[in-house]
């Protein structure tokens, strides 16, 4: 192809010296065609040209050359063209001359440019003069050489090649039109017919030359042969640019004969690089009405392609084209898409049966653009949807695969496939009614299964898909049934994975689009989601039992505004607190969890608490009585206890409509709960906490009011007082008897009676006595400034109580209290 191509510095001193030939050739050629001698101006460019004749540079280098040397032939076909144009007669002389040069690189460049020239000028029929042209530059069948020169015949002739009918009446008209001044045709100048017959010859010949290339030189070079190939590839696919550009190229012409002439060269050729350029050329030069005229032609060739070509390419970007103008196109519209599936999918499906070796991806992508056509033209077509996913089972079951790896090359393309109808659709419950694809589906991994249940979760929340009838939910629950189950094939210790997490998430997000049109169809779907949600497995239970209960805490809430409406009221709100308990109790027994089922107690118990209905009361107590017996019997860690218990005590002090002899008994379990702390600064933290509930408490008995029994949270602080002085660590005893501190003077602010100012200073100064024991340190130097400001605090609070009891008389109701969390 080129003899010695050496490396890059020797190319581009090459390179350097022929193009410092070509620009010193062309100024002399110049300066010639400026003093008319046109003979000597043509020495000068047959001298130049011979640079083109070189074998020491490689197609990059030698483009380069080609493009410099191709400018200089411009400015000569300019200026002949200006020179001859009022005495064309004497260019046949120039003609004659030019045959004459020795070497045939340099005479056929001349020829070419000079048969340009004669055409501009109106010399002779265009038609002959091309045909002798292309014919001409047979006489170079070096690859690269070659491909240059007819590549230069395409460009020299661009605009003089025929683009009309051959009729008197068209020549009429083209004439009429043409600006002032320019060349007239003349009958017999040539047609349509002329130029395609004319590129396609050019385009044959540049195809056989660019094959060629492949098969020169040693066979330890063919990587760099296949990339220069790929480099030279555009010269090539000129040609059918140019075709495709041509105006008067009809349908009917394409039909007959371009597209065949083309898929003949192609074909033949035997060439994986060339074809598979060559028809992607052809996919995105002609025009789409084209190709939908020839579809069955075009995949007919497909088949005949060599096995290393990558058909799919192919096929996916003339699917997507295709698709793309069917269903931008208005007229027309319905039959061009029947026909238009019907054809790709007969013909992908003989295409895979004639290609055994074809790569399962590679089958999977064809099926993907397959898919793409039908979800996209065919939207109210569910049946085209799902006999493309029938026909991708039949070729997997046929290739005896059992399991597809998620992250594989096939696991890949067949999520692109399944996301398809997922993403067009933008409604997921449209799935059910395409059985393949759940079967298609099952052919994944665990991991390939739960990424596109995850993907048709997170779409159903996006596009607010609402879940209205057991059907809806039904069908949705069997697309996604890989979250909501142990399968078979599921990894162990999957449940550990943030996948895992991340998906059980979506899950309970989905839970929540549940939405029946009114409340009875609501109860019986949640009622009936919980059935299915509690076989999941103890792993799933914790993410997908705790919206249900939610659902059913709003349901409540709703349900609650309608009372007049239904007459069993009363029994309905009961049904579903039970449920809701019944829920809970699972995520206990089944999940073996503590923490978030005595949340949820408590939470239930508020929700009760709220609603006026018969017996509310034994529900608040039922439900605050078994997160209590949690919190004894379940939760072991300290940490949790505590928090916990204050989660308790804060749900006692928002329920208000428990009669007293139901509240009594929780606040004194809350208390001995409290008392029965593991760490006893824990006691402390949790008996000061409890105290609350005696004077912020309300019950079904105080009509509204506090319950103010300033008699009972003295005990307990002095329980909790005596607790604190048993503690051996300075700094934790110094911590609590700042917090005692505080604890005390807030009631006292609030004028609890019962509540001794001497024994506060008393307690005031034993924290005195102890911070003195205390050794230096940072967390010292805080808490001396802790008990500063709390010894301040009851200053301000004596002096406040002071000058209450002097201005006014004390009144019979006690005060309301500041916020509730103030100083606890």
């Amino acid at each position: 192809m080129y003899e010695h191509p050496g490396n890059t510095t020797e190319q581009e001193k090459n390179l350097d010296n022929s193009i410092r030939i070509v620009k010193a050739e062309s100024f002399e050629m110049k300066r010639c065609l400026d003093k008319g001698k046109t003979m000597d101006a043509l020495k000068h460019a047959l001298q130049m040209l011979n640079e083109m004749r070189t074998a020491e540079l490689s197609p990059k280098f030698y483009y380069r050359l080609y493009m410099d040397s191709m400018h200089e032939l411009q400015c000569l076909e300019v200026s002949l063209v200006q020179d001859f144009s009022s005495e064309p007669a004497k260019l046949v002389n120039l003609y004659e001359c030019v045959q004459y040069a020795s070497s045939i690189i340099p005479r056929l460049y001349l020829l070419v440019t000079i048969g340009g020239v004669f055409i501009k000028c109106g010399l002779g029929s265009r038609k002959e003069i091309l045909k002798d042209l292309v014919e001409m530059c047979r006489g170079v069948q070096h690859p690269l050489r070659g491909l240059f020169l007819r590549n230069y015949l395409m460009q020299c002739t661009r605009s003089v090649l025929p683009d009309f009918p051959e009729t008197e009446e068209m020549l009429d008209v083209h004439n009429s039109n043409l600006p002032k001044g320019a060349t007239k045709l003349k009958p017999r100048d040539g047609t349509v017919e002329d130029t395609i017959e004319f590129v396609l010859i050019n385009f044959a010949e540049m195809n056989k030359l660019w094959v060629r290339m492949q098969h020169q030189g040693p066979s330890k070079e063919r990587e760099k042969r296949e990339k220069d190939r790929l480099e030279l590839r555009i010269l090539v696919g000129t040609n059918l640019v140019r075709l495709a550009q041509l105006e008067a190229l009809t349908e009917d012409m394409y039909v007959k004969d371009v597209l065949p002439s083309i898929l003949e060269q192609i074909v033949s050729c035997r060439d994986p690089i060339s074809q598979e350029y060559l028809m992607e050329c052809v996919i995105q030069v002609f025009a789409d009405d084209f190709h939908l005229a020839t579809l069955n032609e075009f995949l007919a060739a497909c088949a005949q392609l060599q096995t290393e070509v990558n058909i799919k390419i192919l096929l996916i970007a003339l699917v997507d084209r295709l698709a793309l103008y069917t269903t931008s196109s208005i007229e027309g519209g319905a039959p061009t898409k029947m026909k238009l599936f019907e054809i790709f999918s007969e013909q992908a499906t003989s295409l895979i049966k004639s290609r055994p070796e074809m790569p399962v991806d590679d089958i999977v992508a064809l099926h993907v653009s397959l898919v793409s056509l039908a979800v996209k033209c065919y939207p109210d077509r569910l049946d085209y949807a799902n006999l493309t996913f029938q026909g991708l089972r039949q070729v997997i079951e046929e290739k005896a695969i059992t399991e597809i790896e998620a992250f594989g090359k096939v696991g890949r393309e067949l999520t692109k496939l399944l996301n398809i109808p997922v993403d067009e659709y933008k409604n997921v419950l449209r799935l059910s009614e395409l059985p393949e694809f759940i079967k298609v589906m099952r052919f994944f991994d665990y991991r390939g299964q739960c990424n596109i249940s995850a993907y048709m979760i997170q779409n159903m929340l996006e596009e607010e898909t609402i879940l209205r009838t057991q059907e809806n939910v039904d069908a949705a629950f069997e697309l996604i049934s890989p979250l909501l189950k142990d399968q078979e094939n599921q990894p162990e210790n999957s449940h550990d994975t943030e996948e895992f997490i991340d998906e059980q998430n979506l899950v309970a997000r989905l839970l929540h689009l549940i939405r029946a049109d009114n409340v009875d169809a609501q109860f019986l779907l949640l009622n009936g989601v919980r059935k299915v949600l509690g076989e999941g497995g103890r792993y799933r239970l914790r993410f997908t039992l705790p919206p249900i209960v939610f659902e059913l805490y709003r349901l409540v809430l709703q349900f609650a505004e309608m009372k007049e409406e239904d007459e069993k009221w009363d029994a309905k709100i009961r049904k579903m607190f039970v449920c809701a308990m019944g829920t809970i109790g699972a995520l206990v027994s089944s999940a073996e969890l503590a923490e978030l089922p005595l949340k949820l107690y408590l939470n239930g118990a508020i929700t009760a608490d709220r609603v006026p209905f018969e017996d509310n009361h034994t529900v608040v107590y039922e439900f605050v009585s078994k997160a209590m017996s949690i919190m004894e019997d379940d939760v072991s860690d300290s940490r949790d206890r505590v928090r916990c218990l204050q989660l308790t005590v804060g749900t006692l002090l928002k329920t208000t409509h428990l009669p007293h002899e139901n509240w009594e008994p929780l606040a004194i379990q809350t208390v001995l709960a409290a008392g029965k702390m593991f760490k006893k600064p824990d006691q402390v933290r949790s008996l000061v906490t409890a105290a609350a509930l005696y004077w912020h408490g309300q019950t079904l008995n105080t009509d509204g009011q506090k319950m103010r029994n300033g008699k009972k949270v003295v005990e307990i602080l002095k329980r909790s007082a005596k607790i604190a002085k048993e503690c051996l660590e300075p700094i934790v005893q110094q911590q609590l008897f700042i917090m005692l501190i505080s604890a005390y003077t807030y009631y006292y602010e609030d004028k609890c009676p019962e509540i001794n100012v001497d024994h506060i200073e008393e307690l005031i100064s034993l924290t005195q006595d102890n911070s003195v024991q205390l050794d230096v340190s940072a967390e010292a130097d805080s808490l001396e400034k802790q008990l500063g400001e709390a010894i301040r605090r009851l200053q301000l609070a004596k002096l406040d109580v002071a000058a209450a009891q002097q201005t006014s008389p004390p009144e019979p109701d006690l005060p309301q209290p500041p916020n509730e969390n103030e100083g606890l």
